[in-house]
């Protein structure tokens, strides 16, 4: 499948979905350490244990959307005819539920459009986190990729 494939598939199509992730206490750690957002919710197992409407500790919503590069990686088709795949941008994201502590996490990707763009293919992909077990997903978040074509390097 190339890049103009994607054109010729109807909105929501399903794209495919990633294997599951889980997401520990550690990493949740190392992420507050580099945004230098320790709030508590986040990084004090056992006040969060006492105080937190969650039971626990929660994973940063930008965590979260963080890892969708990677989760997307795994879900989406193998493209072929590429010579670069640039991150252009979001067009809305919405964190609608906690992701506790150890908990796992995969991404649905569904096809929202797909256009010629410059010399490229602009796609935009509506992308839905879902908690293992939970009712509601924790992310929903609309990306924009903009993938540079072989044909682009003549």
């Amino acid at each position: 499948m190339t890049p103009s494939d994607l054109a010729a598939l109807p909105p929501g199509h399903d794209l495919g979905v990633s294997g599951w992730r889980r997401i520990d206490q550690a990493c949740i750690d190392r992420f507050a350490d580099v945004t230098d957002d320790a709030q508590w919710i986040h990084t004090d197992p056992a006040r969060a244990a006492r105080e937190s409407p969650y039971g626990g500790t929660i994973a940063h919503g930008y965590l979260t959307l963080s890892l969708l590069p990677s989760l997307r990686a795994e879900a989406l088709p193998a493209l072929t005819g590429v010579r670069q795949a640039i991150n252009y941008g979001l067009d809305r994201v919405r964190f609608l539920a906690p992701v506790p502590a150890g908990a796992r996490i995969r991404v649905r990707v569904t096809l929202t459009s797909a256009a010629p763009k410059g010399t490229g293919v602009l796609v935009a992909t509506r992308n839905t986190v879902e908690v293992e077990g939970a009712d509601r997903p924790a992310v929903l978040a609309e990306t924009l990729t903009l993938y540079m074509t072989d044909r682009d390097a003549a």
